[in-house]
């Protein structure tokens, strides 16, 4: 699994397990000193280990409690200058791109249906986007995780 090797795994297995431990809790529980595990976590952060620090927040707390999936086809030799205005859009909690028959997958929040139609007005207003397909989201069945895939890893020879 890449440059990861047996201590890495089982300090991001840790950290899957309590994402908010401290670096003394994660030496007591792996039975390494404070300075190795700073160390490797500071190591694994600047490799590109870690998406964010930011924590996950409900939209719907915020007053948002719609969310859906905008499938966005746009003109490809300005896809970077269209992700950075869809990016402006503030009711845009993540995008992706993709391959296949829709360039970006956009994930919004909204209020009501009003102001959902109104943020993908918007992204279709945006020079390049030639169109969108907007799909509500019922309910996450799968949140993000990446435990069995850490779990799988660390059972590799």
């Amino acid at each position: 699994m890449g440059s990861l090797d047996r201590v890495d795994l089982e300090l991001l297995n840790a950290l899957a397990d309590d994402h908010r431990a401290t670096v003394v809790a994660l030496a007591e529980r792996l039975g390494l000193s404070r300075n190795t595990v700073q160390a490797r976590m500071l190591r694994l952060e600047r490799s590109g280990v870690f998406h964010s620090f930011e924590r996950a927040m409900s939209p719907a707390a915020l007053g948002l409690p719609i969310e859906a999936m905008v499938s966005v086809t746009v003109h490809q030799a300005e896809i970077a200058r269209i992700t950075r205005e869809i990016a402006a859009i503030p009711e845009v909690i993540q995008a992706h791109g993709m391959s296949g028959p829709v360039d970006l997958l956009v994930r919004v929040a909204a209020r009501d249906t009003q102001h959902l139609f109104d943020v993908d007005a918007r992204i279709l207003a945006i020079d390049g986007v030639e169109r969108t397909e907007t799909s509500l989201v019922m309910g996450e069945v799968i949140g993000y995780r990446v435990k069995p895939i850490l779990e799988e890893a660390r059972r590799e020879p």
